[in-house]
């Protein structure tokens, strides 16, 4: 069974940053794609970031040149990395992952989520 435990949520600052991490078990998603999904009160769920088996990445628009993704396959964790980070930030962060190498940032293709980590950025 896929386990997914996110962390590193918070409120912070217009202009801080903050680091998420998503630790997977029970999946060896090193082979897989893994993606960072968002959504914020009366909103639908969009996706933030994704990366696949060989490291590439996709991001959303919003979020492209502040935001990075990344992984350590040694100890089954992803990463998101936000700087700069604005109010419109603000939302639930969502850990998913999907068994195929094809990552898109669509929320309906991912089968496997975290409980979610809230993120809460002040201007």
């Amino acid at each position: 069974q896929v386990q997914l435990v996110e962390s590193g949520g918070g409120s912070v600052q217009a202009g801080g940053s903050l680091r998420l991490s998503c630790a997977a078990s029970g999946y060896p998603y090193s082979r897989n794609c893994m993606g960072w999904f968002r959504q914020a009160p009366g909103k639908e769920r969009e996706g933030v970031a994704t990366i696949d088996a060989d490291g590439s990445t996709s991001y959303a628009d919003s979020v492209k040149g502040r935001f990075t993704i990344s992984k350590d396959n040694a100890k089954n964790t992803v990463y998101l990395q936000m700087d700069s980070l604005k109010p419109e930030d603000t939302a639930m962060y969502y850990c998913a992952a999907r068994p195929r190498n094809y990552c898109p940032l669509t929320a309906g293709l991912f089968g496997s989520w975290g409980q979610g980590t809230q993120v809460t950025v002040s201007s």
